[in-house]
């Protein structure tokens, strides 16, 4: 009689210990998601605040490429307003614009030998490339939480718990161009 109280009451327990451990998955994947968002967006905003003392170093130098200094500018505005708005759609978007300028900044301080020496402008364009590369980070982190995520969301028999507790897939990177579709 005892031994089928204790064949009933340890499976009992084992899913009971699975079904937690699962729950506790879900639920710090998505803070860790949610984390490494914000990584993303404090290292857009680095870069933002560094492009003004790039534009205020390096404008006297090169007078002639406003144009560049104007896309710089907006570049700015752009990722200053997708960090306020919280979408990641958003800021990838404002990102990808940052970088598609720079390589056409490093060039113009690259052939200009004046500001080219200029330490500060140096530089500053080191830091920029140093937080592109803290992005770049930041994103692959995110693009692995999101698949360990919807991984482990779809498989079974954690999909039953992820159901059960209503764990979807995130929505503020759905649609977001590195997130991986595992449903398909």
């Amino acid at each position: 009689m005892i031994y089928m109280i204790w064949i009933i009451i340890i499976p009992l327990v084992l899913m009971v210990f699975y079904v937690i451990s699962i729950y506790n998955f879900f639920v710090s994947s998505k803070a860790r998601i949610k984390a490494s968002i914000q990584e993303i967006g404090n290292q857009l905003k680095r870069q933002a605040e560094l492009i003004p003392n790039l534009v205020t170093s390096a404008k006297g130098y090169l007078k002639h490429e406003k144009g560049i200094f104007d896309k710089l500018t907006e570049a700015r505005k752009s990722i200053d307003r997708a960090i306020e708005s919280g979408d990641v759609q958003k800021m990838s978007d404002a990102g990808g614009k940052l970088a598609e300028i720079l390589p056409g900044l490093k060039v113009v301080v690259e052939s200009n030998p004046e500001i080219k020496g200029a330490e500060v402008v140096t530089k500053l364009m080191e830091d920029l490339r140093d937080t592109s590369d803290k992005v770049m980070y930041a994103r692959r982190l995110l693009i692995d939480l999101s698949a360990d995520y919807n991984v482990k969301r779809v498989s079974f028999p954690s999909n039953i718990i992820a159901s059960m507790f209503k764990f979807e897939e995130p929505t503020n990177i759905r649609n977001w161009w590195f997130v991986l579709d595992v449903e398909k």
